[in-house]
């Protein structure tokens, strides 16, 4: 990939719909839902060239739940193994990728 942006930070497209959602999980604990939340963030912005406060964010969320990303990753695998964690929004077996 060709560096188009001179190398400055880039707008996330989802960041004003995930910004209130990193301060909810800043002060709330790591229940199984929040826990796969914080995993599906994330992957989102991992490597992302942009939102450094929310990757700032994330990983003081992992630092106050005592977690590595492994650890997480791990913990979300088992979660969603067991399935159910997002309620689908009306129609049956549907996945929410974003």
């Amino acid at each position: 990939m060709t560096e188009a942006t001179g190398g400055k930070d880039q707008q996330h497209p989802l960041y004003n719909r995930d910004r209130p959602l990193i301060d909810i999980l800043l002060a709330q604990q790591a229940t199984e839902y929040n826990l796969a939340e914080l995993a599906r963030l994330q992957m989102r912005y991992q490597g992302f060239p942009g939102a450094r406060d929310i990757q700032k964010d994330l990983e003081k969320v992992l630092q106050q739940w005592g977690l590595t990303e492994a650890e997480l990753f791990e913990k979300t695998r088992k979660i969603h193994d067991l399935g159910g964690i997002y309620k689908s929004r009306g129609k049956k077996d549907e996945q929410d990728w974003n």
